[in-house]
């Protein structure tokens, strides 16, 4: 499971952190975890952009998420992901809420510095497509840990996605 928080909701944000969990999609249970804050100033450099909107709904959000993804000592862009890039097996399957926004915006990322991305294409998964068969089941799992902070987020999608998996089998 990908998630990735951003500055915007286009393929070409700025991306302030990435997370990604192991899991096991029948029981749920996870494994590895990579988490890393990313430079803004790096992501700007490299041609990404910021969106006002965005910028506008962080500053709305809880005071403990923003300030667990904005520090001064976040590694530039292209270390976070080629770091990434280490942590993935590329045979995995990538889920990400949808595929075409984090997993969309993590590879136009790529693209940026010229390097193949870490996934094939044809593995991305698309967590939104499966919880639209049972949205009771999503809002019935309850959310622990912090909102908007990607690690929590991609656990938190990992257990109604595994759910909702186990539902349609």
């Amino acid at each position: 499971m990908v998630d990735i928080e951003t500055l915007g909701n286009k393929s070409n944000s700025v991306i302030l952190s990435i997370a990604a969990v192991y899991f096991d999609l029948q029981t749920g249970k996870t494994g590895k975890e990579f988490t890393t804050n990313i430079d803004i100033q790096s992501c700007l450099d490299a041609g990404l952009k910021i969106d006002a909107d965005t910028v506008k709904w962080w500053l709305s959000q809880n005071e403990q998420a923003r300030e667990k993804i904005l520090c001064n000592d976040a590694p530039l862009l292209i270390a976070g992901l080629k770091n990434f890039g280490r942590f993935l097996n590329s045979d995995a399957f990538v889920w990400g809420n949808s595929a075409r926004f984090d997993l969309g915006i993590l590879e136009n990322a790529y693209q940026a510095f010229n390097i193949n991305i870490p996934w094939k294409w044809h593995r991305e998964m698309d967590v939104r497509t499966l919880a639209l068969l049972y949205p009771k089941t999503k809002s019935s799992i309850d959310f622990i840990g912090l909102k908007h902070y990607p690690i929590d987020d991609c656990k938190h999608q990992i257990k109604y996605l595994c759910e909702i998996y186990n539902q349609l089998n």
